[in-house]
């Protein structure tokens, strides 16, 4: 249920995941009197906070404590009482520009350099994939005619794999139509034109082409075409674990909330031993239509499915080739972390390897 906060609660909140987050420790009204100027007296705040308690934005770690901010609380302050940061977004993208020279080395070198500037300015352990390679190539493509008004596309890839979709043709109207060998030969025509224009690309390029573009006695087929290939291309292009480069883990797991042995090593036993679970997690489903500035996910305690990180934060993004996603970016900490700054600092990596990955043809 969605918990709606006064604006006095709001502030108060903000003020109290600042505070734990700058000092680790639980947070007291004393405290947000003395370091922030809500305007209210300490006994209000008490109040409120105890509100945020009965919420379940807060809790107490003990009955003499302050408190501390749940993964709730983390999360209404991610989603509604912060903006990334502009300033440290710019510092990202200079220090990559300063210290990369993508017409110079080799791209994994430069991964590994973009990981080791993610984890310095993010103080998290920072992971980056290494892009997908697999591209199917367009060998043959055949229109045929199942039966009136369905029409098959089947595509043959250059590793000799088949695809085919069933789909229905756009109804021709009645004054227009024409018997079933007609539209063969008129299918035949379509196909020996594709193979012709299109053989040798690969299916990514041929989900982005511009349809209209197609002659207009195809354009019939302009709909049924794109929408077919679209469909062929998320199957064909299903992604597969790649290897995660890892910077950061010895800063990280200094903070106090890694000070228990057993937490750490399933944590290290992950990064080292487990990468496809990880990966699966920080790589999201392309989506074709998804084009601009990279969209950053924040997943907060709980709401990652991985146990070893049901007590941090994964914040990550994909970086991309063209509209097509073929890479993630992400930093791993502690639920009590500078989200401004790793939000951040996460969207300007991607977005810079986005646009620099022109550079490269993997």
């Amino acid at each position: 249920m969605e918990v709606q906060l006064t604006n006095r609660q709001q502030h108060i909140l903000w003020a109290t995941v600042r505070h734990y987050i700058a000092t680790a420790e639980p947070v007291g009204s004393k405290a947000l009197v003395e370091e922030y100027d809500l305007g209210v007296s300490s006994a209000t705040i008490r109040n409120v906070m105890g509100v945020l308690e009965k919420s379940g934005l807060l809790y107490q770690p003990h009955a003499s404590a302050g408190r501390v901010p749940s993964d709730s609380g983390y999360r209404i302050y991610v989603d509604q009482l912060i903006t990334p940061s502009e300033t440290l977004g710019r510092e990202v993208e200079v220090a990559l520009q300063k210290r990369l020279q993508w017409e110079d080395w080799s791209l994994e070198t430069l991964l590994q350099g973009a990981a080791q500037i993610l984890a310095t300015l993010s103080g998290c352990i920072s992971l980056i994939t290494m892009p997908q390679t697999t591209r199917a190539l367009l060998r043959h493509l055949q229109l045929v005619q199942i039966e009136a008004g369905r029409i098959m596309l089947i595509v043959v890839t250059d590793s000799y794999e088949t695809h085919s979709k069933l789909m229905d043709l756009s109804p021709i109207p009645e004054e227009t139509q024409r018997d079933s060998e007609v539209i063969d030969r008129e299918l035949q025509i379509v196909s020996n034109f594709l193979n012709t224009h299109l053989r040798g690309r690969s299916l990514l390029e041929l989900a982005n082409l511009n349809w209209s573009e197609l002659d207009q006695e195809f354009q019939r087929y302009g709909d049924f075409l794109k929408h077919s290939v679209a469909e062929l291309t998320r199957r064909t292009h299903a992604p597969t674990a790649t290897q995660i480069m890892v910077r950061g883990v010895s800063e990280v797991l200094r903070q106090p909330e890694f000070s228990q042995l057993q937490q750490v090593q399933t944590i290290i036993h992950l990064l080292e031993e487990e990468q496809d679970q990880l990966w699966r997690l920080i790589f999201e489903e392309p989506e074709l239509e998804d084009v601009g500035k990279s969209k950053v996910t924040v997943r907060i305690g709980a709401e990652n499915v991985l146990e070893p990180i049901r007590t941090c934060t994964l914040i990550s993004s994909t970086y991309r080739r063209g509209s097509i996603p073929v890479g993630s970016v992400g930093v791993l900490g502690p639920t009590r972390l500078d989200y401004e700054s790793a939000i951040a600092v996460v969207a300007s990596a991607a977005d810079y390897l986005s646009e620099s990955f022109s550079y490269f043809n993997p």
